[in-house]
């Protein structure tokens, strides 16, 4: 498989195989899971970086056991619409997964998603700052996950 447009990957899916998100962070990756139905997100994991094949051995393993067919990462592009750093590592994060496991691959624009979780947490959790850092990237993941759903729904 490759990268694909969002709007391509239900059709590289099995039926009935949920997605996981990806908020890559530059110390952990945050991982969220869909239903079969692809319709709800929920945070699952996160995952400490390490090395990227036990990252990816672990990112596997949470896929098997929850039968994910296709992975959606959040690509952190600039407010003004340009890719930066941060986005060649995401892209470059995705074609290291491909050469190691043929699935398919998708991003979703991740534009504010941190701080918008960040802004929920505090304000509809009333999280603390360090309870927040533990939670963030993986709420980040289930951000990210349920904006692509949501488009995929309504496209």
């Amino acid at each position: 498989m490759a990268v694909v447009d969002l709007l391509d990957l239900p059709g590289l899916l099995a039926p009935n195989t949920p997605l996981m998100g990806l908020d890559l962070g530059e110390k952990t990756i945050g991982v969220a899971v869909s239903d079969i139905s692809r319709a709800i997100a929920s945070p699952l994991e996160l995952i400490r970086k390490t090395k990227f094949t036990q990252d990816a051995n672990a990112l596997f393993k949470l896929m098997e056991s929850r039968a994910a067919a296709g992975l959606v990462i959040g690509l952190p592009v600039n407010m003004d619409g340009t890719e930066g750093p941060r986005c060649q590592s995401s892209r470059a994060f995705a074609r290291n997964i491909l050469r190691l496991r043929d699935l398919p691959i998708a991003f979703w624009d991740e534009r504010m998603s941190s701080m918008a979780v960040n802004r929920m947490l505090i304000d509809e959790a009333d999280m603390n700052r360090a309870r927040r850092a533990e939670v963030v990237d993986k709420a980040a993941a289930g951000w990210i996950l349920q904006g692509a759903l949501d488009r995929l729904r309504n496209a």
